[in-house]
């Protein structure tokens, strides 16, 4: 729980400072959306199953809407947070650490810059040297997943040395970027993604145009 607890604080602290309505990276969400989910993954374990089968989803949209649309007044929407924030219930399974950290380490870092790269003016965070080896980490273990649907292959290639072959193909494209920059592009985010690319042109003209995330 070392980074799982405080990116779950900062998180909290980046919507509330946020407010209800501002808009994120998240396709169609408020902020107040991107709350509502991360509430209910905690605390409706259906929830969690929508996001994951498919003929679950309109359910699961229809819970993030109803919650939404009750957190639309300030302080209701400071509740929602603040319920969020709280954590898991005591029984759940999130509480423990390993658990923790596979499902949220990632998803609380993601969703922080799905706020804060939303506007227009917005700078990287300097992380911690600590959690920033952690982050990539976790990314190197969801990388093959997460880059599934690309033609080419992926290598994700760290400033300092490191690199991780995230898929293999006669022709490959190298995403050079700090790990939390790499773990944006390879979760969607690619616009505010700051990265560069090596390799072909069109090789890397295919990367840009496939689907890549979860």
């Amino acid at each position: 729980m070392r980074y799982v607890t405080p990116s779950r604080e900062v998180l909290a602290e980046t919507l509330m400072a946020a407010g209800p309505d501002s808009p994120t990276l998240c396709d169609g969400w408020r902020t107040r959306e991107l709350a509502a989910h991360l509430y209910l993954r905690e605390h409706r374990p259906a929830h969690g199953l929508g996001l994951l089968v498919k003929p679950l989803a309109p359910a699961t949209d229809r819970a993030v809407r109803r919650t939404a649309e009750a957190a639309a007044a300030p302080e209701d929407y400071t509740a929602l947070v603040e319920k969020f924030r709280a954590g898991p219930p005591a029984l759940s399974p999130l509480r423990i650490g390993g658990i923790a950290r596979n499902a949220n380490l990632v998803e609380y870092f993601v969703h922080t810059e799905d706020v804060r790269r939303a506007g227009t003016r917005w700078a990287p965070r300097a992380l911690d040297e600590g959690y920033s080896s952690t982050l990539w980490t976790e990314l190197i273990k969801r990388a093959a997943l997460l880059y599934r649907g690309v033609d080419v292959g992926v290598v994700l290639v760290r400033p300092d040395g490191p690199r991780h072959v995230a898929r293999r193909a006669p022709v490959s494209v190298a995403i050079v970027g700090e790990p939390s920059e790499l773990l944006l592009h390879a979760h969607g985010r690619r616009r505010q993604a700051l990265v560069t690319f090596e390799g072909r042109p069109d090789a890397v003209a295919l990367l840009e145009s496939a689907d890549v995330g979860p």
